[in-house]
């Protein structure tokens, strides 16, 4: 493990002191996570960046097309107002 020493604002500290207390860990152990969590999110958008970058329409169409066409079940189906399409705006405006 290694140490770091960071400077915070003197409101950022006071609310990171707060919520360690309210959840019952330490400083380190509350920034610790939410660093963790952070860099969690940014490797996930990478690697969606660099898989979407490695897909094909030709090989995305093959699978659509082996999906069957019915209905959803009702639980799974959207609300009826998100279920409308979008339109989309004309190209150029």
């Amino acid at each position: 493990m290694s140490a770091m020493s960071v400077r915070l604002p003197d409101w950022l500290h006071k609310q990171l002191r707060e919520c360690a207390k309210r959840e019952g860990v330490s400083i380190n152990q509350l920034i610790s996570s939410a660093a963790a969590e952070k860099l969690a999110a940014l490797m996930t958008e990478e690697y969606l960046v660099a898989r979407a970058r490695r897909g094909r329409r030709k090989r995305f169409d093959t699978a659509l097309r082996s999906v069957p066409d019915v209905e959803p079940e009702p639980f799974d189906r959207l609300p009826e107002r998100a279920a409308r399409p979008r339109r989309r705006k004309p190209a150029g405006r």
